[in-house]
């Protein structure tokens, strides 16, 4: 029969264990300790703050832990040399509250860096709280050790290796720290190399998705074995996982896999603007499963990356940004067809998203067809910046266009047909 777990109750030993000259002395090294830290944070904080570089870095985080992580360490430390003349119920009590807010605030902290999404953030952080504190409070109130006595005995055993309840949520808890750290160095690491503007946008982000995936990895395997868990048990999960490559994942493999190729081959950019089927619209991010496709109507496109290695995409800013606008007009032919070509250039050349120069990409104005009604102008401009949209520039320069015309006397003709109606001649009787 299983002995249970002692029921320590920090709580109780305060309330029957300690005098009053002795509340004294450990109150007095809390206030003594609670002031000692937060003047030494007011003396840290302005030389940070006027730091530069990677001695920034770290600011916002110590603001946030750095007074609870003093006090706790000169409590802890007050603690051990008044223990040695009497009870510190008190301060046994402080030592985990203290311990508790700097975990909570270190794990809420790393999420925000790590995450940066505010939904997520926002679960996550009351989870967390709720966990601490709600464990805080049993473990002084002595609750906590039977608690964790009763998982250990619920358990078997699969060969050499002892499997429990305990063990299960160790292993949780462990592997959960050991990926948030994880997704917190990751997040160091993209910060730091999207600084490189040496390098090529589309390597940095393949080495960010790379580190992060090594990174998480190497958490989940350094976190199994910390909790008594042997990793070669993980062989069979191993040959599962092939199992469900082979048989249902294997488009989602091919998703991740062809982000990386993408990334590396460069022939897709963040910024970039494609065509893919019957979408438009610039590349604002280049995730493991899809590309997101930002349209110009505030619509968004999530194209698998299997679709952009497999499917012909037209990248209108591979190699050069520039790209060619046609802007068809016509003209009646009573108009003065010399007249009309002097307002299509002038108003290409006024506008200042179109190009200008003596080069290939300049406007010119050409004559397209002799048609039934006028004559079809075409006016062709060149711009730099295509995620600028074109509708709008098109738009601009019809309005611009339609105005001089009004002012010069060019007409636009509108479909017409001459009907000429023959009369019967009358037969004499």
């Amino acid at each position: 029969m299983t002995r249970s777990a002692p029921l320590e109750n920090l709580l109780s030993q305060l309330l029957n264990d300690t005098h009053q000259n002795e509340l004294g002395w450990q109150f007095a090294v809390l206030v003594v300790c609670g002031l000692a830290s937060w003047g030494l944070m007011r003396w840290v904080y302005p030389r940070l703050a006027q730091a530069h570089g990677t001695r920034r870095l770290g600011l916002e985080g110590l603001q946030r832990i750095g007074l609870p992580l003093v006090a706790l360490v000169l409590v802890f430390i007050g603690r051990e040399i008044l223990e040695t003349w009497q009870p510190v119920h008190v301060l046994n009590i402080a030592v985990p509250l203290l311990g508790a807010m700097v975990l909570v605030r270190t794990l809420v902290y790393m999420l925000r860096y790590a995450l940066r999404s505010n939904e997520a953030i926002k679960t996550w952080e009351g989870l967390i709280a709720w966990i601490i504190w709600i464990g805080l409070a049993l473990h002084i109130t002595g609750v906590l050790p039977r608690i964790l006595h009763a998982l250990d005995t619920v358990a078997f055993d699969a060969g050499t290796h002892h499997f429990s309840l305990l063990l299960l949520l160790e292993a949780v808890i462990v592997i959960v720290l050991a990926v948030v750290g994880a997704l917190w160095l990751a997040q160091f690491a993209e910060t730091r190399l999207m600084r490189v503007s040496r390098m090529d946008l589309n390597l940095r982000l393949a080495l960010i998705k790379a580190t992060r995936t090594l990174l998480l990895i190497t958490g989940v395997l350094i976190a199994l074995p910390a909790v008594g868990i042997d990793i070669t048990v993980l062989s069979v999960f191993g040959g599962a996982l092939g199992v469900g490559l082979g048989l249902g994942l294997q488009k989602i493999a091919s998703n991740y896999v062809s982000g990386f190729i993408i990334l590396l081959d460069r022939s897709i950019r963040p910024g970039d603007m494609l065509t893919v089927g019957t979408g438009y619209g610039e590349v604002s991010q280049i995730n493991t499963r899809y590309t997101l496709l930002k349209a110009f109507d505030g619509t968004e496109i999530l194209i698998p990356n299997e679709t952009l290695i497999t499917s012909t995409i037209v990248n209108h800013s591979l190699s050069k940004r520039d790209i060619r606008m046609a802007i068809p007009i016509q003209i009646s032919y009573e108009s003065p067809l010399e007249r009309a070509m002097e307002i299509l250039m002038a108003a290409a050349d006024n506008h200042p998203r179109v190009l200008r120069g003596d080069s290939k990409e300049a406007s010119r104005v050409l004559i397209k067809n002799f048609g039934e009604s006028g004559i079809d102008l075409e006016l062709g401009v060149w711009i730099s910046d295509p995620e600028g949209g074109q509708a709008n520039l098109r738009s601009e320069l019809y309005m611009e266009i339609w105005k001089n015309f009004r002012a010069g006397g060019i007409e636009i003709p509108y479909p017409r047909r001459d009907i000429n109606i023959i009369k019967p001649e009358k037969k004499n009787v």
